[in-house]
């Protein structure tokens, strides 16, 4: 066992990022405007269940703008408290990769060509990716920091078919065998405590993703939030939801990490949806800092730490 040099027991994102690039770095939220192949009917309608994308739009990042006016805004924003630092474009809101390819080529440039931006972090569905696009960001990859990041959400195929995400646990697989060693760092998102999805089930999910080429892993909590379809659901039938308390999502967290691959970077453990728009569950305000902080301390307690019980050859 050893621990890295924030002294955590699982290798945090802030010391990654400190030790990958020589200052502060922060990513500016940007909206292309985009949607989703489970929203205009190619696959599917409503999108996913769960999802209203105000929850983590800031308020800078309006499809109106440009790629360039919304860096802009948000520098701008960041800047006052940070003099001296570098930005990464993040085309985070919806699926960013889902639009006419040379269209998306041109907004990817548009952003590093900004002269304080280093890098781009993608944000998209494992089923919206293809080769010309992944050989596209390879070569971008020789001279900028890339990070494609797929939302995982689940590797249950029951699970992804009752939130609307329309994919498969397969095409999740298969996305990351065809954007692994191109120099792409490869990130996954996971929602925990989706409906009808066990303590066995969450942990397992741990074991399946320790499987994937993945160099960061962002996880959080089922939010329920208004105008959502999983807000009428919460309402008409409260019985498919299993919804965590903090402090039950702590012990199941510091149980998760010790089964994940030591080497994946965990970026966050929980997300904090708008008070206005969040309905469950609600954590008396705990903030990320509050929570990791718990977390921290719950692993010494139970004398775990990352990939503590992770098994290679599975």
């Amino acid at each position: 066992m050893s621990f890295n040099n924030n002294n955590k027991r699982y290798n945090d994102y802030s010391s990654f990022i400190k030790k990958k690039f020589s200052e502060r770095v922060q990513k500016i939220s940007l909206n292309t405007g985009f949607t989703c192949p489970n929203r205009d009917g190619t696959k599917g309608v409503g999108g996913c269940t769960y999802c209203n994308n105000n929850t983590f739009n800031p308020n800078y990042c309006k499809p109106s703008k440009s790629i360039s006016e919304q860096l802009d805004s948000g520098i701008a924003f960041f800047s006052k408290k940070y003099k001296t630092q570098q930005y990464l474009a993040y085309f985070q809101a919806y699926t960013n990769t889902y639009a006419d390819i040379n269209l998306v080529k041109e907004l990817y440039l548009e952003a590093l060509n900004h002269p304080k931006v280093i890098g781009l972090v993608i944000g998209t569905r494992p089923d919206c990716i293809n080769d010309d696009l992944i050989n596209f960001l390879s070569e971008l990859s020789k001279t900028y920091y890339i990070s494609l990041e797929f939302g995982v959400e689940s590797t249950l195929d029951k699970t992804l078919k009752m939130v609307n995400r329309c994919h498969t646990f397969k095409e999740t697989v298969d996305a990351y065998e065809r954007s692994k060693n191109k120099g792409l760092h490869l990130g996954a998102h996971l929602i925990i405590g989706l409906p009808g999805e066990s303590k066995e089930d969450i942990l397992n999910h741990a074991t399946k993703l320790s499987k994937l080429p993945i160099n960061t892993l962002k996880l959080h909590q089922l939010q329920v939030v208004k105008h959502t379809m999983m807000a009428i659901q919460l309402k008409e039938k409260p019985e498919m939801f299993s919804l965590y308390s903090s402090e039950a999502y702590i012990d199941l967290v510091t149980e998760f990490i010790a089964l994940l691959r030591p080497d994946i970077i965990i970026e966050r453990f929980i997300s904090e949806s708008p008070a206005h728009l969040l309905i469950a569950p609600k954590w008396n305000g705990l903030k990320n800092f509050e929570m990791v902080a718990k977390i921290d301390k719950k692993l010494v307690e139970k004398n775990l730490w990352q990939g503590k019980h992770y098994v290679e050859n599975f």
